[in-house]
């Protein structure tokens, strides 16, 4: 014989959330890194001794652009690269 389910019991039970799961939407805050965050731009964390040496993304910038010029390129990296080079600056 099949047991029955009685789900008013168990949606009592799903409904009972720790204090520490309950957000409170209204003293939420807007995202204060949107703004920064750029359509096509990709966010790296460095680990701490990096960071240590490159302190600026000009820096890092500068470094990964010499790097990319030092690596072969085959023809279709060269047209991705072109369709980069005239999306940013």
């Amino acid at each position: 014989m099949k047991k029955t389910i009685n789900y008013s019991s168990t949606a009592a039970v799903d409904d009972d959330l720790r204090s520490e799961y309950r957000f409170d939407y209204c003293k939420a805050k807007p995202n204060r890194f949107v703004k920064k965050a750029v359509e096509g731009q990709v966010v790296v964390i460095l680990d701490e001794d990096i960071s240590r040496i490159f302190r600026t993304p000009e820096s890092v910038r500068s470094v990964l652009r010499a790097l990319i010029a030092t690596m072969p390129t085959s023809p279709q990296q060269k047209m991705r690269m072109k369709g980069i080079a005239e999306v940013r600056p």
